[in-house]
C-alpha cells in the first residue's frame, strides 16, 4: 500500500498544493450522438485517471451524477484486489464507475470534467506522483456510443491544441468493473487532512467549483 506512506510525503516535497490540477473550461463535445440532455433511465460510465480517490472526489460533486464507486477495470475480478492491483501485473486501472441522469448531464459533459478537472490526460501511465499502468489515463466504454463520443472528443481536443501534449488517454471496452475495498470508497471526504488528499486531490475539488460552478455540487457522503 504505497500511496499511504511514500505518496503524501512525496507529494509534499516536490509537488506544491496545486499539483495535479489540470483545471482550465474545455468545449461541449461535437460528436452528433451527444448533442442534448434526454430524459430516460440512469446510465453509466466508467473512467481512469489515476489514483481513483481523486477521480471519485470529482464526479460525486458533479450535479446530475447520482452515485460513484471507487474500484478497478481492466483486468479480471480474481485479481481485482487492492494489493493485487498496485503490483502493476494484474491488467487493472483505478478507476472510477458513475452513475448519472442523462437529463441533467450528457456523457460528454463527464467527459469535459473528465480531461479538464479530474486529471491531466497527458501523462503516460501516471498521475503526480502515482506511478504505473494502474494509474493511466483510460475510458472504458459500455456502449459503441460512448466510444464514439470519447474518440471523438478525443480528436476535437488534439485538433484545438488544448493541451501542450498528446492526449494518451486509452479508449477500451469495458469488460468489468469491480467496486474496490470499502476503506476506499469516498475516502477524500473522509480523511480530509490526510496529506496525499490535501495536495493531490483537493485542489481537484476547488478546480471543479472554479471552473464549472453551475455544474458544481456539495457532496457529504452516500
Amino acid at each position: 500500500m504505497r500511496r499511504f506512506f511514500s505518496h503524501a510525503l512525496f507529494s509534499l516535497l516536490l509537488l506544491g498544493p496545486a499539483a495535479g490540477c489540470h483545471a482550465a473550461v474545455k468545449p461541449f463535445p461535437v460528436a452528433r450522438q451527444d448533442t442534448k440532455l434526454a430524459a430516460g433511465p440512469l446510465q453509466t460510465a466508467v473512467f481512469a485517471g489515476g489514483c481513483f480517490w481523486g477521480t471519485q472526489s470529482v464526479f460525486e460533486r458533479v450535479k446530475g451524477v447520482k452515485s460513484t464507486a471507487a474500484g478497478y477495470a481492466g483486468g479480471s475480478a480474481e485479481t481485482a484486489t487492492y494489493d493485487q492491483v498496485t503490483t502493476e501485473t494484474t491488467g487493472h486501472a483505478e478507476s472510477v464507475e458513475v452513475t448519472y441522469d442523462p437529463s441533467v448531464i450528457t456523457y460528454g459533459g463527464l467527459l469535459r470534467i473528465f480531461f479538464s478537472v479530474a486529471h491531466d490526460p497527458t501523462q503516460l501511465n501516471r498521475q503526480g506522483p502515482d506511478e504505473g499502468t494502474s494509474y493511466r489515463s483510460a475510458i472504458f466504454f459500455k456502449t459503441p456510443q460512448q466510444k464514439a463520443i470519447a474518440t471523438a472528443y478525443i480528436a476535437q481536443l488534439n485538433t484545438a491544441h488544448l493541451f501542450a501534449k498528446p492526449i494518451v488517454t486509452e479508449i477500451t471496452p469495458l469488460k468489468g468493473f469491480y467496486k474496490a475495498e470499502a476503506y476506499h470508497q469516498d475516502y477524500a471526504l473522509h480523511h480530509p487532512n490526510n496529506p496525499y488528499i490535501q495536495v493531490c486531490d483537493r485542489p481537484k475539488i476547488s478546480a471543479l467549483k472554479a471552473t464549472y460552478p453551475d455544474l458544481f455540487v456539495d457532496y457529504k457522503g452516500q
